[in-house]
């Protein structure tokens, strides 16, 4: 088994998201443990990036448990303001992939995931600042 390589946030916040939930949701294992991975923490750098709070992702599994990822999907706006944009295409690449509510909950853990990551990276800054 390879270690991981360390990578910084700006590598971290270049990766295609979209292609890392397509893969990892429908795949278990090596695919699935890189998007719970690094996936999680390139979609927190990007929405930290957008001025996004850890509640509105949390908000947004919600939403996805309740009414499916097709449905957040086509939400107008399923995180505000420009990470809109951001939010809707991951949710439309799981939804490409995710074909029952036990994959919705799957998206729906990956959110709550991106969350937590997001949580620590505005507790590390304020307590920095």
């Amino acid at each position: 088994m390879n270690t991981p390589q360390p990578q910084s946030d700006g590598q971290l916040g270049e990766l295609d998201v979209e292609i890392l939930l397509r893969f990892g949701l429908p795949n278990p294992g090596r695919h699935r443990s890189t998007l719970f991975g690094d996936g999680a923490v390139a979609a927190a750098i990007t929405v930290d990036r957008l001025g996004v709070l850890p509640r509105a992702l949390v908000f947004l599994g919600e939403v996805v448990r309740t009414g499916g990822t097709r449905f957040a999907a086509g939400l107008p706006e399923p995180l505000p303001g420009p990470a809109a944009s951001v939010a809707r295409g991951w949710l439309t690449a799981a939804a490409m992939v995710v074909q029952n509510p036990t994959g919705d909950q799957l998206v729906a853990r990956w959110l709550d995931a991106v969350a937590a990551v997001l949580a620590l990276r505005v507790t590390h800054r304020e307590a920095n600042a």
